[in-house]
């Protein structure tokens, strides 16, 4: 048979169709087109759910043995940490019944001076409870929002605090929240007292938001590092004796009259997250007056209230004996 007459197609089987090429690009144009749909109309979120839900019950078999594992090595690695924090909380609990007795003692013997010294009782100032939602977006202020506002009592100028120390002031309120400056911003400040010196000054927020320091203190001040800064109660803001911040640096200079004070703060305002909004000093003073003032009045409405029974009564009493007289008068008249 010549060689020009042969059948040069391929069988069925043997058949290759479009080559590789066209192929893999078919394949990526198509996968293009999906991505583009489920970025745009979300076409692949019900099928993704769907999946996930038939494979959730697959992958839990299939991790039930490794879970079984872990749970297993950590009931014994939780028994040894129970009993460890069994006996760091006796120590713990005998420690903090020796502070609580010393506490206690202490609290007594500062009534016993204030009350010798004829000095006021503590202030006990009324606070809010607030969570810090998010920090302000402003890349050059140092601020954050809470999630307590004019609905829920806050006023504006109310300090702020956490379990370690002053953090800032209510500078903005809003009905359901409140902004708060912190103390690191640069146009903050508070007065403060030195309790080592009692020395007393302000502290200033830095120019570049990370700090703050110490303004127009004399060279030759006693300031040293370490020393611990807290609120003076002077402004009518702050309560006196909350923890405001720490000397890091002291620098004195023969060019200036001033030293340069660098502080850290004592609460750190990125991971505060629970606060608690204080009512303002002056406002809590004014609350105060304003309720002795109403106690003094009821007080003297009460006084005069009994003062016109009395007088009602001993009225009573003598026209019941100038009754009586007048009666006896007339019996001996008749007689």
């Amino acid at each position: 048979m010549p060689l020009g007459t042969l059948d040069r197609t391929p069988p069925p089987f043997f058949r290759q169709g479009p080559s590789a090429l066209t192929r893999l690009a078919l394949c990526s144009a198509v996968a293009i087109f999906l991505m583009v749909l489920d970025a745009r109309f979300k076409l692949a979120t019900p099928a993704r759910s769907a999946l996930a839900l038939v494979m959730h019950p697959v992958q839990r078999l299939l991790l039930a043995p490794v879970d079984a594992w872990e749970a297993g090595g950590e009931y014994l690695r939780g028994t040894e940490r129970a009993k460890e924090a069994e006996d760091q909380a006796r120590r713990q609990l005998v420690q903090q019944a020796e502070r609580l007795s010393r506490a206690e003692q202490l609290q007594a013997e500062n009534a016993r001076l204030r009350a010798l010294l004829i000095l006021r009782p503590a202030l006990q100032v009324q606070s809010v409870s607030a969570e810090v939602l998010y920090e302000a977006p402003d890349p050059y202020s140092r601020r954050v929002t809470i999630d307590r506002g004019s609905r829920h009592g806050i006023q504006s100028g109310a300090p702020v605090i956490n379990e370690m120390g002053v953090l800032g002031q209510v500078t903005r309120v809003y009905l359901l929240s409140s902004e708060v400056t912190l103390l690191t911003d640069k146009e903050a400040a508070i007065p403060v007292l030195n309790t080592r010196t009692q020395q007393r000054s302000a502290a200033f927020g830095s120019s570049d938001g990370g700090g703050m320091e110490l303004r127009f203190l004399a060279a030759n001040a006693d300031v040293k590092v370490d020393d611990q800064l807290a609120t003076s109660g002077l402004d009518g803001v702050y309560p006196p004796g909350l923890p405001v911040a720490k000397v890091t640096t002291v620098e004195r200079r023969g060019d200036t009259s001033f030293a340069r004070v660098g502080l850290a703060p004592i609460a750190q305002a990125d991971s505060a997250r629970h606060v608690l909004v204080l009512q303002p000093l002056a406002a809590f003073e004014s609350a105060r007056a304003e309720a002795a003032a109403a106690a003094a009045a009821d007080a003297a409405s009460a006084a005069a209230r009994k003062a016109e029974v009395k007088a009602e009564a001993r009225a009573a009493k003598a026209a019941k004996a100038a009754s009586a007289a007048a009666s006896k008068g007339d019996n001996g008249g008749h007689r």
